[in-house]
């Protein structure tokens, strides 16, 4: 089983390069495409009055700048697809906001690329609600790569964070093409339930071990006990076991009129020290 088209963002910020050469490794490893999307973000105004031709002209300074900038990191993309040696990618300019363009390609992609916020960035806050929106919204699966560190290899020990939701069965499902080249597989199951619930737990994961072995994943499965927040409880496990992916089910609810992330997902998007595979 293969991913046959990657997506991945390319813009001008200083994540961008290691964020293309993680999606180059993986679109070679799978010998799929690769998408690498420059969006201008430019915002559709309306006409304003000729007394203010000048702020039109001003505009218009902004617009071409805007596509300019996405056109040269078109280019970059090109010219590392090249150098690399991948054999299908394609780089696409899309005047919408990242948001939407992320969104709107990704229902053509099996797997969107992103990276993690930088706090020190002065774009930290636009950035986040970039990668969180596009986990809630995107129909496909979304991998976040940590803005620091470089990680040559993605998924050979992977993490499945598992609660028997709707969401975790989505994103083991979704991150199957890199489980099955996994050398190892762990499902991990953070248990807050009483005895009386364990019979019924056990039953659920001998039934996942069960599918992951009907497609080709050998699988350690673990229940841990808690003692702090989900997230953390996560990231410390990866830590302990040298995890070089974490694949888990992203979480969101209604606030009002619009749709946030729960505090797990949010917690580990925040503090990520690895690779994280999330559906929503």
């Amino acid at each position: 089983m293969n991913y046959r088209s990657l997506l991945v963002l390319v813009d001008h910020t200083a994540s961008c390069a290691a964020r293309t050469e993680c999606a180059i490794r993986l679109a070679k490893d799978m010998d799929c495409h690769l998408v690498g999307l420059a969006a201008t973000d430019l915002i559709d105004l309306p006409a304003t009055p000729k007394a203010a031709a000048s702020l039109n002209e001003y505009a218009a300074m902004v617009w071409d700048a805007l596509r300019d900038q996405a056109e040269r990191a078109a280019d970059g993309f090109r010219n590392a697809c090249h150098a690399a040696g991948l054999r299908s990618f394609e780089a696409v300019i899309d005047e919408a906001s990242k948001i939407e363009s992320l969104v709107r390609h990704a229902r053509c992609s099996d797997l969107t690329v992103l990276t993690q916020t930088d706090p020190s960035a002065v774009d930290h806050a636009a950035t986040k609600a970039l990668v969180e929106s596009v986990v809630l919204h995107s129909a496909r699966p979304t991998l976040v790569l940590p803005y620091a560190g470089h990680f040559d290899r993605i998924g050979s020990h992977a993490m499945v964070a598992w609660n028997d939701s709707r969401e975790a069965a989505r994103a083991i499902s979704d991150a199957l093409p890199l489980l099955q080249r996994a050398t190892r597989v762990e499902v991990v199951t953070w248990n807050e339930a009483t005895a009386a619930d364990d019979k019924a737990l056990g039953l659920q994961l001998d039934a996942l071990h069960q599918w992951l072995m009907w497609h080709g994943v050998a699988a350690d499965l673990q229940v841990q006990p808690i003692s702090a927040g989900i997230a953390d409880a996560m990231l410390s496990h990866a830590a302990d076991t040298n995890a070089d992916l974490i694949v888990m089910g992203a979480y969101g609810h209604a606030r009002w009129a619009e749709r946030v992330l729960g505090g797990a997902t949010r917690g580990l998007l925040d503090s990520m020290t690895v690779p994280v595979l999330m559906s929503h």
